[in-house]
């Protein structure tokens, strides 16, 4: 995945990380409740993973993830995008401050396609802006198996302003 339009790659200050970090797996309970943990957080790119556990089980006799499991993580990740891309922004503003811009982020419209079962002990989600506006901002994402395989695809549209 590649993005445009944004800004050239940025080392974030460890409070805007931590920050970021404790709002998306702490605050944002229904993160915690999926697991989603950040592995990567760049201005390009955030990346983050899912453990396989009995609660997030769609399909009972084949261990199969839920979909709506793989949606919310796809749009938890979109979201996330734009949070790492509109602190890249705004790099000239303090950590804190910048944390207080995704109040008003929120889910416009939201597409899932998915491409194969998500059987697995873990997955990796990813994703990029593709173009963030001045009021919305518009996401590409990835869930793929332990090996790299693309399990499912998203994008999405979210206000951000």
């Amino acid at each position: 995945m590649t993005t445009k339009n944004l800004p050239l790659p940025i080392d974030f200050e460890p409070e805007f990380v931590a920050g970021l970090k404790h709002i998306f797996e702490e605050k944002i309970v229904f993160n915690k409740v999926l697991g989603l943990t950040i592995t990567s957080l760049k201005a390009d790119q955030v990346v983050a993973t899912i453990a396989m556990k009995p609660e997030l089980i769609g399909h009972y006799a084949h261990n199969r993830l839920h979909g709506g499991v793989i949606s919310a993580g796809l749009d938890a990740m979109g979201g996330l995008a734009c949070m790492a891309a509109i602190g890249a922004r705004h790099m000239d503003e303090p950590p804190e401050q910048r944390l207080l811009r995704f109040g008003k982020l929120g889910t416009i419209d939201l597409r899932v396609d998915y491409l194969r079962p998500g059987v697995g002990a873990h997955f990796e989600l990813r994703a990029v802006v593709m173009r963030l506006g001045s009021r919305v901002a518009s996401t590409r994402m990835e869930f793929l198996g332990a090996d790299g395989t693309l399990l499912s695809c998203g994008s999405g549209a979210y206000i951000v302003s």
